[in-house]
C-alpha cells in the first residue's frame, strides 16, 4: 500500500529553517549572502537545478558576489559542494556533531573538573540569560569554556567581557574574542586586574583629549596618533608633565606633526630621561652646547659662507622627520 501526501501549491507551502540558524549563523551573514542561502534552501526543497548566472539574475546580485557568497557558505559549513551541485547541510546535525564529538576524547579528570566547576556554570548561565535572553547558541558554550581556559579569566571578568560587548551592540564572536585578547595582553585575569585596566584606560583617554585640545585637533585624533600617545604613556611611562614639554616645542613649527613630537619624546626615552627635571636639564645643556657651536662657527666662518640657524633644538628633531622644514 502506497501512501502519498497531497503536494501543496506554492501559495500554501512553506520553507522552514531551524532555530540554530538564527542563534548561530544569522548575525554573521552579510545581506547578499543571506539572500543567496535562503534562496538555495528554497530551491533545494524542490530539487531544482539552477546555474549561478540564473541565480545572479533572479536575485539581482552581481555574479562575483554570487561566487563569493557560495564560497563563504561553504567555508562556514552551511552548504557542501558536490560534483553535481551543492547540498544544504543539516545545521542541527552539524552543531550536534561539533558539540559532542570532541568530548569523546576528553580525559576523566577533565570531565570531572568541568562538572565540579559550579561557579563557572553559573557565570555562563548568567551570560545566557542576561545577554542572549536565554537562547544562547550551543557553540557559544564551547567558546566561553575555551576562553576561560585560554585567558584564565575569573567568572566576573568573563561576565564583564560580555557586558562590555553587549553595551556596544557588538555581540559577535570575533569582536568578543578581540576584546578578550586585548584584556589578556594587558594581563587581565581577575576583577581587580580589570578594574586597574579600566582606570588606566580612563587616564589614557584623558591624555588623548588633553593633547588633542592643546594641538587644536577638535575633530579628534587618528588611530595612528592615538597609537603614538599610548606608546608614550604605556610603554615609556611618561605623564602629562613630560609630554607637555614636547608639545610646547611645536610652537616653533608651522605645521607640527605627531611624528615630529614622537621623535622628540622617543629621543628623551632613549636617553633614559624619566622626569621633567631631567628633561629640562638635558635641554638646557643642549642649548648651551649649541650656543658654543654657533659662536665657534661664527669665528671660523667670518661670514664667508651661508650659516644655518642652530638657535634651538628643532634642527636636531626635524632631521629625524625627513627634514620637514
Amino acid at each position: 500500500m502506497k501512501l502519498e501526501q497531497k503536494e501543496k501549491s506554492l501559495l500554501f507551502s512553506e520553507t522552514t529553517l531551524p532555530d540554530i540558524f538564527f542563534s548561530e549563523y544569522l548575525s554573521n551573514l552579510p545581506g547578499d549572502y543571506l539572500k543567496i542561502y535562503l534562496y538555495m534552501v528554497f530551491l533545494s526543497k524542490y530539487g531544482k537545478d539552477i546555474k549561478l548566472n540564473d541565480l545572479s539574475k533572479k536575485l539581482n546580485i552581481p555574479l562575483k558576489t554570487i561566487n563569493d557568497g557560495i564560497k563563504y557558505l561553504e567555508e562556514n559549513n552551511l552548504i557542501l559542494k558536490k560534483t553535481t551541485g551543492y547540498i544544504i547541510l543539516d545545521l542541527q546535525e552539524s552543531t550536534l556533531r561539533n558539540l559532542y564529538t570532541p568530548n569523546l576524547t576528553m580525559s576523566k579528570e577533565k570531565v570531572e573538573q568541568t562538572s565540579k566547576n559550579k561557579s563557572r556554570a553559573k557565570a555562563i548561565e548568567h551570560i545566557n540569560n542576561m545577554y542572549f535572553q536565554g537562547i544562547m547558541g550551543p557553540s557559544w558554550y564551547n567558546d566561553i569554556d575555551l576562553w576561560f581556559k585560554k585567558y584564565q579569566f575569573d567568572e566576573q571578568v568573563m561576565i564583564a567581557l560580555f557586558d562590555y560587548c553587549y553595551n556596544r551592540s557588538a555581540m559577535h564572536k570575533n569582536y568578543v574574542q578581540t576584546v578578550a585578547e586585548a584584556w589578556s595582553s594587558n594581563k587581565v585575569k581577575t576583577w581587580n586586574d580589570l578594574d586597574q585596566y579600566y582606570e588606566k584606560q580612563e587616564n589614557l583617554n584623558k591624555f588623548k583629549k588633553t593633547i588633542a585640545k592643546k594641538l587644536g585637533k577638535y575633530n579628534g585624533l587618528t588611530q595612528y596618533e592615538e597609537a603614538y600617545i599610548e606608546n608614550w604613556v604605556l610603554n615609556f611611562g611618561y605623564d602629562m608633565s613630560i609630554i607637555e614639554i614636547a608639545l610646547k616645542r611645536t610652537t616653533l613649527k608651522q605645521n607640527p606633526t605627531f611624528e615630529y613630537i614622537n621623535n622628540i619624546i622617543t629621543d628623551w626615552h632613549d636617553r633614559n630621561l624619566k622626569t621633567p627635571a631631567e628633561v629640562n636639564a638635558f635641554l638646557e645643556q643642549r642649548k648651551k652646547q649649541e650656543k658654543s657651536v654657533k659662536q665657534l662657527k661664527s669665528k671660523v666662518a667670518k661670514g664667508s659662507y651661508d650659516q644655518r640657524n642652530y638657535d634651538n633644538l628643532d634642527f636636531l628633531y626635524a632631521n629625524q622627520t625627513n627634514k620637514e622644514d
